[in-house]
């Protein structure tokens, strides 16, 4: 089973309101944070560090935001979508709208590449990045993942 078939509806994010990629990410890491039980600035930087390489801006519209996490023993994905979209250094200078955020554990290293993996195929197809945008509850979402 997929990491991305695990997600419930507690994972996923709707109308994320933030005027910045920092506001953004911080508002993840906090929702996030509550969700795995640890500190919500520790995942911030962990976060941060990941993104301070590069941006994990994916293009049209998405971004894969992750990191590894000494406190976690399993990893989590999220997904999160923006109220509005947020400029976020994406490689097509676009805005991002829609994000999953992957975390794991500090030596998940093929797990978590494999993860990364499977969260770009679905970004990289634009029907499953449009119906991710219409759909309007988390269980829809929620649903519509497990199917991926």
């Amino acid at each position: 089973m997929s990491i991305v078939n695990s997600i419930k509806e507690k994972n996923v994010f709707l109308n994320v309101k933030a005027g910045s990629k920092r506001e953004f990410l911080s508002d993840l890491a906090q929702r996030a944070a509550n969700v795995c039980k640890v500190d919500a600035l520790s995942l911030f930087d962990t976060i941060m560090e990941r993104e301070n390489l590069g941006s994990t801006g994916f293009g049209g519209g998405t971004a894969i935001p992750h990191g590894r996490f000494v406190e976690l023993n399993e990893p989590y994905v999220f997904f999160a979508r923006a109220a509005y979209p947020v400029e976020f250094d994406a490689a097509d200078g676009k805005p991002v709208d829609i994000a999953f955020l992957l975390i794991s554990p500090e030596n998940a290293g093929a797990d978590h590449l494999t993860a990364l993996a499977v969260l770009s195929r679905i970004l990289k197809s634009e029907s499953d990045c449009d119906k991710l945008r219409k759909m309007s509850t988390a269980a829809e979402i929620a649903a519509l993942l497990s199917e991926l």
